[in-house]
């Protein structure tokens, strides 16, 4: 018994050390890494036209390698019509030569001087071609004062200077200019420099009086006397806290702010609400002057700034080009316009691959030719990608553009996904920030991707877009003596075969910016 209870105790011994020791093992698993390649590739893809076009800026400028292809956002260095059409080969250019074999450049410089723009008879600027006039026509011919009296550039009507200028000036400067006028003291001006600084892009001021005040290290009363001040600034309502102070002002510069007016003003929350009956017993005026002072508001301008500092909207260039074709269906192509082209220099590359010499060098032209050949295969594969997302969408969705919204039929990713054999986030990346231009108008890729609402009849699911649409003409329809609550608005709609709750029809209703029904009778109903 004791010899086998030790060859049990070594044993276990053993076995232990086993375990305990160092051993090299070889396992095979498969896992997915996101190479540089592949995430410049998923990040093109996602990226809108113009910020497209910016990242193939920054390629340029910083790999080699890469160079401009031909019409290249829709320029290329000079080369515009005159250019295309003389490579062409378009004989029609030697037509306007006086001689045979006499190019145009080989006119006379008579015709050459012509300005076109600038030849006047006495009913305006006349239509001549070059050679229909002597040397002496046209402003060579003419003095000064005649010139000036077509023109109006030196005559006595002409325009001042003042009126010639386009530049606006910019809030900040048109504030800062009057109050070096309007506040007398080193100390109220650094009050309203602050004060100046904190308008939002409304014109309202933003912050606090009480943090400016502790930010200067002076009394709130000194700065709700100098924002008093800036308050009778141009334009009317500037530095007002809030939109009843900001109408006040206005319609104090008119001289137009009574009693009456300021407990309207005061009461803002029942003219949105039409309340007619809280109003006149607030206001202590009757209908009609309730119905007078409401116009007058809406007269005012609730955003003062907006007509200094406004944005220029950038217009919306779409990436699909969609048209009916003569027999039937859709042509779908890419908007030239939108899609950079870059090219690799492969000359150049063969140049500077011969002239390295050290081991970096080499590296780094490598590195420079790999990076520029998977950005031009990406850029095709974006374009590509793109071509076949929106052609499946639009062949889905052809009987929206044939008929109108009332025909949007629900749609998912996984539906294009499925269909053309690709991931759904891939199909996420194309639709985001892209546009197609139908004969209905340009929309987003997004907007087609609708979820259903099921048919109460067991037929065919609506889209939630065309459902929003028939309860936005069912109440831009109805009377103004009778209008549809939410739950007539959910019979209607199921008597035309789609069933849909009450609580979502409110829902949709809201994001409409729609009132209640109790709202929008008291609307149609006032007089104002």
């Amino acid at each position: 018994m004791s010899g086998a209870f030790t060859s049990a105790k070594d044993l276990a011994f053993n076995c232990l050390t086993m375990a305990l020791s160092q051993r090299l093992d070889l396992r095979q698993s498969q896992s997915l890494v996101m190479t540089p390649q592949l995430q410049q590739a998923i990040k093109l893809l996602q990226l809108s036209n113009i910020d497209l076009i910016q990242y193939v800026e920054q390629e340029l400028e910083q790999n080699p390698l890469l160079e401009r292809g031909e019409d290249d956002y829709g320029v290329e260095d000079g080369l515009g019509p005159a250019k295309d059409a003389a490579d062409s080969g378009d004989e029609s250019l030697d037509d306007d030569s006086e001689e045979p074999g006499q190019t145009p450049l080989e006119a006379p410089l008579e015709a050459l001087d012509a300005d076109y723009n600038t030849s006047w008879d006495e009913d305006g600027p006349s239509d001549v071609l070059p050679g229909d006039f002597p040397l002496g026509g046209g402003i060579a011919g003419s003095s000064f004062a005649e010139w000036g009296k077509h023109s109006g550039g030196f005559g006595e009507n002409a325009p001042n200077f003042e009126e010639t200028l386009s530049d606006k000036p910019r809030l900040r400067e048109h504030l800062i200019g009057q109050m070096t006028m309007g506040l007398n003291g080193q100390v109220d001006r650094v009050i309203g420099l602050v004060l100046i600084d904190a308008l939002d892009e409304t014109g309202y001021v933003s912050a606090g009086l009480g943090g400016v005040a502790a930010a200067l290290n002076c009394a709130v009363e000194r700065v709700e006397a100098v924002l008093s001040k800036l308050q009778k600034f141009d334009p009317p309502g500037i530095f007002a806290r809030n939109l009843s102070e900001c109408l006040a002002l206005q319609l104090k510069d008119k001289d137009r702010l009574d009693p009456a007016m300021q407990a309207l003003l005061d009461n803002l929350d029942l003219l949105a609400k039409r309340d007619m009956t809280a109003l006149i017993e607030v206001c202590g005026v009757d209908e009609e002057d309730i119905a007078g002072m409401a116009a007058e508001i809406r007269a005012l301008d609730p955003k003062p700034a907006l007509n200094f500092d406004s944005e220029t909207v950038q217009p919306i260039v779409p990436d699909v080009l969609m048209r009916a074709k003569p027999g039937g269906g859709w042509l779908i192509e890419l908007n030239t316009d939108t899609l950079p082209r870059v090219l690799v220099n492969n000359s150049y590359h063969a140049y500077i691959s011969a002239k390295a010499s050290g081991k970096k060098d080499k590296q780094y032209i490598n590195d420079c030719l790999q990076s520029a050949n998977w950005l031009v295969k990406s850029l095709h594969q974006r374009a590509t990608t793109i071509l076949k997302v929106s052609s499946e969408i639009v062949r889905q969705q052809d009987g929206f553009f044939a008929h109108g919204v009332e025909c949007l039929r629900p749609l998912v990713l996984r539906d294009i996904a499925e269909a053309i054999e690709m991931h759904e986030s891939t199909i996420s990346r194309v639709t985001s920030n892209k546009y197609i231009a139908s004969p209905r108008g340009i929309y987003e890729l997004k907007y087609f991707f609708t979820p259903a609402i099921a048919s109460s009849s067991g037929g065919l699911a609506h889209s939630a877009e065309s459902v929003r649409h028939r309860i936005k003409d069912l109440i831009g329809e109805e009377p103004a003596s009778k209008t549809l609550s939410d739950g007539k608005i959910v019979a209607i709609l199921k008597n035309e075969g789609i069933d849909i709750a009450r609580r979502t029809v409110a829902k949709y209703r809201e994001a409409m910016g729609i009132a209640s029904s109790v709202q929008r009778r008291r609307e149609k109903s006032a007089n104002f």
